[in-house]
Formats: structure tokens, C-alpha cells, sequence
């Protein structure tokens, strides 16, 4: 994922666009949107994902004390613009230790939150209990949105998902634990509204979390 695009769904090498196909193609997942590689997170990384963006880039703002910025990645390309999102945070976690959140938001199929999610599913609906009460709300761009836990991931991390804008949201949570962060009233922003706010993002050192 460093060096060239690769499959937002495995993460397994893509072919670019050609005389035999006009999109990017997985051998295992066919044509998907590319997933770009991850850079070390900075406020300039973060506005080049910000102006590519078609889906929200959401990013708890303010921060909770202490957390910090440790990555942002991209599916798409020049042509289709960002068809998901992730950016990922780290920080104290709730019951102590260090807590990490990626968020992503993604249109429907590219399979990004997923692959975070370590569900083996493009998107999170099978996954989720909807006719039953939400299990936590957050707000996002100032609306109220509420959230489902994601099952049948692994057991180090914590997994929710919803929509938000019309678009899935994925919060995906380092330990399992630290989802007690979901409850904790948090405030998304869609960093596409922010504009020169995004100058004031602490930035920490990249996240492997980003890179798996």
C-alpha cells in the first residue's frame, strides 16, 4: 500500500485502466475504486484527501484531550475523486492505554470500511441489527446519527456503522475496550466544511492500523 494503489477490499495489487478495461481491476474483486498510498499524516496530506474527496472525510472535532491525527488514505483516483475515506486517530484510551479509531465513510461496495472491520463483506448491512434499536449516536455534521455494532469481526477492536449523508459511516475502535469512546457523545466534522480549521489538526506518527 505504500507505493502504488492497491485493493481497497484485500489490499492485493491492481491493474490500471487499459485498452481492455476503463477501471482499476483486483484478479480476486474485479473493478474497484484504487486505494492510494498511505502517506505520513500532516495537515498537507490531509488537505490533498480533503480536495479529492466526493464522500465526507470525518474526523472527531475538537479532538478528545490528548488524541491525535495518525493517518488518512483515499479509494479513487483522479478521474472518480475519492470514493472513500478513512482517517484514523490515536490517543488515551477510555480505560487507560492507547485507544486508536479509524473512521470511514465510503459509497456503497467499496469495501474500505470492511477491510478495517476484518469482515469479509463490501459493506456492513448483513452485519448489523437495524430493526433494533441503535446502540449508540453520534453527531455528524450536526445531525444526529445513529450507530449499530458490527458483528462477526475480530476481537481486538470494537465495530460500528451507520449512515451518515447518505454514505456508510464505519467507526472502527483499537482495543475493544476503547469503544467505550462511541458512547462518549462524540462530534464529528466533515473536514470538507472545516477549511482553514484543518491547519489546526495536532498531527501524531502514522498508525499501522491505517496500513493493514
Amino acid at each position: 500500500m505504500r507505493g502504488e494503489p492497491s485493493c481497497p477490499k484485500c489490499g492485493g495489487r491492481v491493474r490500471a485502466p487499459g485498452l481492455f478495461a476503463d477501471t482499476w481491476q483486483c484478479d480476486v474483486h474485479g473493478p474497484v475504486f484504487p486505494l492510494q498510498p498511505v502517506v505520513p499524516p500532516s495537515v498537507e496530506a490531509l488537505e490533498v484527501v480533503v480536495r479529492r474527496a466526493q464522500v465526507p472525510v470525518w474526523m472527531p472535532w475538537p479532538l478528545p484531550v490528548g488524541w491525535l491525527f495518525t493517518g488518512v488514505a483515499y479509494a479513487g483516483d483522479d478521474r472518480s475523486g475519492g470514493r472513500a475515506t478513512a482517517v484514523a486517530c490515536s490517543g488515551p484510551g477510555p480505560l487507560g492505554g492507547i485507544g486508536e479509531l479509524i473512521l470511514v465513510a465510503e459509497e456503497l461496495g467499496v469495501g474500505l470500511g470492511a477491510r478495517y472491520a476484518g469482515i469479509d463483506a463490501p459493506d456492513p448491512g448483513p452485519f448489523m441489527s437495524v430493526d433494533k434499536p441503535a446502540h449508540t449516536k453520534l453527531l455528524a455534521a450536526g445531525r444526529p446519527t445513529p450507530l449499530w455494532h458490527v458483528t462477526g469481526t475480530p476481537d481486538d477492536r470494537a465495530v460500528f456503522a451507520g449512515e451518515a449523508r447518505g454514505l456508510w459511516l464505519w467507526a472502527i475502535v483499537w482495543p475493544e475496550q476503547s469503544g467505550l469512546l462511541m458512547y462518549d457523545e462524540l462530534v464529528l466534522t466533515d473536514l470538507r466544511d472545516a477549511g482553514s480549521e484543518t491547519e489546526l489538526v495536532p498531527c501524531g506518527a502514522l498508525t499501522p492500523r491505517i496500513l493493514s
